[in-house]
């Protein structure tokens, strides 16, 4: 943090984070879970590399979140505020887009390879219909 308790944009990084560490899975553990409801559900496998970066994140996330909380309740300027609150639907952006990365190139690739890639396009497209506005 900077000199004061306020939260900046600078004393919270994880609105300017990359993912740079890119590694074989080749090399990784995976783990091997069910998604989705009742009989619609599907088993798939994630690398444990990959699912400790996305607690990660959304730890860090929540971090922030904890962060936008006391200023609010330290009446911070409303400015600095939504700034914060920008940041971390930035982040939760980013999280979003690696989940679905994952998905895209784990859970379909496997889907269409072993022959269920319409029950998993629709169930992808019923997601997306929630997700986004």
């Amino acid at each position: 943090m900077n000199g004061s308790n306020r939260l900046t944009p600078e004393s919270l990084p994880i609105s300017q984070q990359a993912e740079n560490s890119h590694t074989d899975d080749t090399d990784q553990k995976h783990i091997d879970h069910v998604h989705g409801h009742g009989e619609s559900g599907h088993s798939h496998i994630h690398s444990e590399e990959s699912l400790r970066r996305i607690v990660n994140r959304l730890s860090r996330i929540e971090g922030h979140i904890r962060g936008v909380k006391t200023m609010v309740q330290q009446s911070s300027p409303c400015p600095d505020v939504l700034l914060q609150i920008a940041a971390v639907r930035g982040a939760l952006d980013r999280v979003a887009r690696i989940v679905l990365d994952e998905h895209l190139t784990e859970c379909i690739a496997r889907a269409a390879k072993d022959g269920n890639i319409d029950d998993e396009i629709e169930q992808l497209k019923a997601a997306l219909d929630r997700f986004m506005p």
